[in-house]
């Protein structure tokens, strides 16, 4: 019995392995070709770079093109996500805790029209998205559309719903006598959600605001659509997709370019990952 239960430990271990690897892999290609010329690349992608000093040749080439833009690109990927992620994060805990607390029909029905976001795909709203943003620069003069608060106003309704739930779901464990407690000392309702609830949130806060910025960060789909190709005002991806044209593609400043980009995530993910499992499994075992 002792001999099977190893034989099926060591087994699960090479399959994690195996899945591990699987899994590394194309961050390990893209590691090497960063280093790499377009010619180098083209005739063996994966073999290591023959000096990798090649990369920060590639990385000043990026930084210094006055085609693509990367710095600026940079910049407004920063200020979308750090604003969304406040904003969702925010907002949503607060709406969650508002919708644990008043148990009544209309709470009930305004979860279920957030839960309704996570079903709805992004492909079948996301034209009629661009025409709504027409529509209230036609009826306010405000310009949604190649802003950067126009990309907020979209992430933060489409990040919502699944913060709302991940909320909900969390906010139920937590006992309501600690808001009695504090209601009884003086305290009102503000000063109740952040001195007390907001604390308790962390675990999911954090796994909430990993989860929306590696989607917020990586999202290639709703800036191409909101702020264009080519356009002024781009994010990383955008600029990423400046460097393969329809004739040329520049190999080597793409790797680079996606390093650079999966570098920020990478780190926030390795710091934040104990919350992030903390955060998933809390709300289901208390």
């Amino acid at each position: 019995m002792a001999s099977k239960k190893k034989i099926v430990k060591w087994l699960l271990t090479f399959v994690t392995l195996i899945l591990f690897l699987i899994t590394i892999f194309p961050f390990f290609i893209v590691i090497i070709n960063s280093a790499k010329s377009s010619l180098e690349i083209i005739t063996d992608p994966i073999s290591f770079p023959q000096k990798w000093s090649q990369l920060f040749t590639n990385i000043k080439t990026i930084w210094t093109s006055p085609s693509v833009k990367y710095a600026s690109s940079v910049y407004n990927s920063t200020i979308v996500t750090i604003f969304s992620l406040i904003t969702i994060s925010v907002f949503s805990a607060m709406a969650a805790w508002v919708l644990v607390r008043r148990k009544s029909r209309s709470s009930t029905i305004i979860l279920l029209l957030f839960i309704s976001g996570l079903i709805i795909p992004f492909q079948v709203v996301m034209f009629p998205l661009v025409s709504l943003f027409r529509t209230i620069y036609e009826v306010t003069g405000i310009k949604m559309l190649r802003t950067l608060h126009g990309m907020i106003f979209a992430y933060i309704g489409f990040g919502a719903p699944l913060a709302v739930f991940m909320f909900h779901g969390f906010i139920k464990s937590i006992p309501f006598e600690l808001e009695e407690a504090a209601l009884i000392d003086g305290c009102t309702k503000p000063q109740i959600f952040f001195k007390i609830i907001l604390p308790i949130l962390k675990p999911i806060f954090v796994t909430v605001s990993i989860l929306n910025a590696i989607w917020i960060w990586n999202d290639f789909l709703l800036p191409s659509l909101i702020l264009g190709i080519g356009q002024d005002v781009q994010t990383i991806p955008l600029a990423i997709a400046g460097f393969a044209g329809s004739f040329v593609k520049k190999w080597d400043l793409i790797m680079t370019a996606v390093l650079m980009a999966a570098a920020p995530i990478v780190v926030g993910f390795i710091i934040g990952q104990k919350h992030i499992i903390k955060g998933m499994v809390s709300g289901s075992i208390k």
